[in-house]
């Protein structure tokens, strides 16, 4: 009988399972849950960068997808031998006692500062701006110098201030709190208890600040001096964290029966999307990869002894363990990158929405047979237009600063712009700034890698912009001047889970052997294409000037 393993991939949109073979990494079956409270825009307010999710939305996704995939593939359970869990983040949730979200007890279900902080809100800017003030200047430990030197208001701490300042309701009823991936894995666990539970080290030391030279989370004495709620936190939160090879507890009998499963089965220690879709991609030193969807992730692998000493300025993070135990795990990324383009096609969309389909001419057959054949067709077709501009045309120079700007150097606050716009820019010339600028902003990523010298030889792409867009992949590597692979898999996150997952079950003895075995194959692989590549350099000296200027002369609000 072969062994099976679950990779449960959580994003911004839908959770996904994947059933995988352990013995040759081949897909059995996958099944997609789309949030239905998310869809229907609750608990966000786009205008003032609040986006919320609730848990009932993930709790209700999860059952429906494992399940599905249980039953579907007739397995007997007992072959199902672990699951994982990745999660997009920092995406905090307050819980009681018990570790029960406080949307899903009494009082608290409606409540927006009760649910998930999924990672792309950013309501805590002020509250990023006063930890970074007070760790560098507080006289003690910088701990945010493992996170690039610049804390997030998309993390952990800055979230978590941002909230209980706001609602005391919520500051008073929140004994503690987890990240998203550890909530699910907490679900899934017989024998709970909060306290001991194992933590994701890839979630607490990316975004919370965690790390073994200062023995953990940062001091008591300095988290007081942002707020003593803090303080207090600090000691119902953890001091050990735990790479996801290793075991959170096993499935509970509670949960074996809702899924088809048996309580022998595995929970591994969860983990981030980004970290485990490089595990899935086979990463390795040298390697960056880059999990392209509505943002990026940019993740790469390193020996400690080449960074332990010498911490990576303005990325997200270095951690140890993150994506390989023994490797010093690196992450940067874009706030937006699918999101830049998303944006743009909404802002065009608006007239056929609010015209042609409000329009009394056409039966509503007629309406939904056009919107969808629109979206089917508005990213191909203008990608195909955008594509035969020549580069020596006028093309406007735009900034992928959309949803402000992860790296290099965190600064949520700044907004962007488009330069060089005349009556003859139509919508493709405009389309084609912005892939630009989604490129270029790459290519500030590895070039400060490189600048912190950590070598670059080739890039991996995993995701839907990698494996449905040759225009925007073509532009990277032309753009970056290096060869991008790209993975086969569509479920490169959810593999990266299922690998820890067969690790953490004993089916393997660690990561690397794992994912040679398990890992996605490569579909294709772009050049650059050498008389471009001079090309995209003077281009992005304008790129440079535009970021220059917006970010140093416009007070951005």
């Amino acid at each position: 009988m072969n062994n099976y393993v679950i990779g449960l991939d959580y994003g911004s949109d839908s959770v996904r399972a994947v059933l995988i073979d352990a013995e040759t990494g081949h897909e059995v079956l996958s099944k997609v849950h789309w949030y239905c409270r998310w869809k229907e825009n609750k608990y966000c307010n786009a205008s003032i960068n609040q986006f919320r999710q609730h848990p009932l939305d993930h709790i209700e996704g999860l059952e429906d997808v494992i399940k599905s995939v249980v039953m579907e593939s007739n397995l007997a359970p007992e072959s199902i031998k672990g699951i994982c869990i990745d999660t997009t983040g920092s995406s905090p949730i307050p819980v009681d006692e018990q570790g029960t979200p406080l949307a899903l007890t009494k009082g608290f279900e409606e409540n927006p500062n009760a649910m998930m902080v999924i990672w792309k809100d950013h309501t805590a800017i002020k509250e990023a701006n006063e930890i970074n003030n007070l760790a560098n200047n507080w006289g003690g430990e910088n701990y945010t110098k493992f996170e690039g030197g610049i804390y997030s208001s998309e993390w952990f701490w800055a979230k978590i201030l941002h909230i209980i300042r706001e609602d005391n309701l919520v500051r008073n009823a929140a004994y503690s709190w987890m990240e998203h991936c550890d909530v699910m894995t907490y679900l899934l666990i017989g024998d709970k208890k909060l306290k001991s539970f194992k933590r994701s080290r890839c979630a607490a030391g990316h975004k919370a600040m965690w790390h073994t030279s200062w023995n953990g989370l940062p001091a008591k004495e300095f988290l007081e001096q942002l707020d003593p709620y803090l303080a207090k936190l600090r000691d119902r939160l953890f001091d050990e964290t735990y790479t996801s090879n290793q075991v959170a507890g096993n499935l509970s009998e509670e949960w074996a029966k809702k899924l088809g499963l048996t309580t022998k089965t595995v929970i591994a220690v969860g983990t981030f999307d980004a970290h485990a879709g490089a595990l899935g991609a086979k990463i390795k030193e040298n390697v960056l990869v880059r999990v392209m969807g509505t943002s990026t992730c940019d993740v790469m692998v390193s020996s400690k002894k080449f960074v332990e000493d010498n911490p990576v300025k303005g990325i997200c993070g270095q951690v140890d363990g993150s994506v390989i135990p023994g490797l010093e795990g690196l992450e940067a990324g874009q706030s937006a990158f699918g999101d830049v383009l998303a944006w743009f096609k909404d802002m065009l969309l608006w007239p056929i929405d609010n015209l042609v389909l409000s329009s009394n001419i056409l039966t509503d057959a007629q309406k939904a047979e056009l919107k969808e054949e629109i979206e089917l067709n508005f990213i191909k077709k203008i990608s195909a237009q955008a594509e035969k501009i020549p580069l020596d045309e006028s093309i406007p120079t735009a900034l992928d600063w959309i949803n402000g700007r992860r790296t290099p150097d965190a600064n949520q606050e700044l907004k962007a712009a488009i330069s060089n716009l005349s009556l003859g820019t139509e919508a493709p010339h405009i389309f084609k700034a912005l892939v630009n600028a989604i490129c270029f902003g790459s290519k500030k990523i590895v070039e400060r890698f490189e600048e912190e010298g950590i070598r670059i030889d080739s890039v991996i792409g995993i995701g839907g912009v990698a494996r449905k867009s040759p225009f925007i992949m073509q532009t990277l590597a032309n753009v970056l001047n290096k060869p991008i692979k790209v993975a086969a898999s569509d479920q490169a996150p959810a593999l990266g889970a299922a690998i820890y997952a067969a690790v953490a079950a004993g089916i393997y003895a660690d990561v690397i052997k794992a994912s040679e075995k398990m890992g996605s194959d490569f579909e294709a692989t772009y050049y650059p294409e050498e008389e471009k590549v001079s090309m995209y350099k003077e281009q992005m000296q304008s790129y440079d000037e535009l970021s220059s200027f917006i970010e140093n002369s416009i007070k951005n609000k």
